[in-house]
C-alpha cells in the first residue's frame, strides 16, 4: 500500500498511540512523528455496563477498549477540524476491532487503509516497511 503525501498514520494498540504525518510522496515516503493529544479513556463502550465474569470483559479488556474508543474520537474530531485528509490505521487486531464500532462517516470516507497488526513502539522504518508490503 502506498502512503499518500500528507498522509497521518495512526498507530495503535490498547494502551499507545502514535501518530505520523508522511512529508514524503507516495515513491519515496518519510515519516515524521506528530504530536498526539491525550486520549481520552472515559468511553468505557458497551462492555462497561456489565460486570467481569466469563463471558464478560475484565477491567483491563475495558480499560484498552476505551482507550480504542477515545483514539477514534481523536481521529474523528481531527477529521472532522480537517486537520487529516488522509488516514492509514495500524492497530492491534482486537484494537482495530474497536476503533471501527467508532468511527465517524467521515473518518470513513477518507480512510486510505487499515493493518492489523501491533507496531506501537517499533520503529518508523519498520511501520513504513509494513505499509509498503501491505
Amino acid at each position: 500500500m502506498d502512503i499518500p503525501k500528507g498522509a497521518t498514520v495512526a498507530v495503535a494498540d490498547g494502551e499507545r498511540l502514535n501518530m505520523f504525518h508522511n512529508s514524503g510522496d507516495e515513491a519515496n515516503p518519510k515519516l515524521t512523528a506528530s504530536v498526539v493529544e491525550d486520549v481520552s479513556n472515559d468511553n468505557k463502550g458497551s462492555g462497561a455496563r456489565h460486570q467481569s465474569s466469563a463471558s464478560n470483559p475484565d477491567s483491563s479488556q475495558i480499560e484498552e477498549d476505551s482507550f480504542a474508543a477515545g483514539t477514534a474520537e481523536l481521529l474523528n474530531r481531527q477529521v472532522l477540524g480537517g486537520h487529516i485528509a488522509k488516514l492509514i490505521v495500524i492497530a492491534a487486531p482486537r484494537t482495530l476491532g474497536e476503533l471501527r464500532k467508532h468511527y465517524h462517516q467521515k473518518l470513513t470516507d477518507v480512510l486510505v487503509g487499515e493493518i492489523a497488526k501491533d507496531l506501537t513502539g517499533h520503529s518508523v522504518q519498520e511501520v513504513e516497511k509494513v505499509i509498503a508490503s501491505a
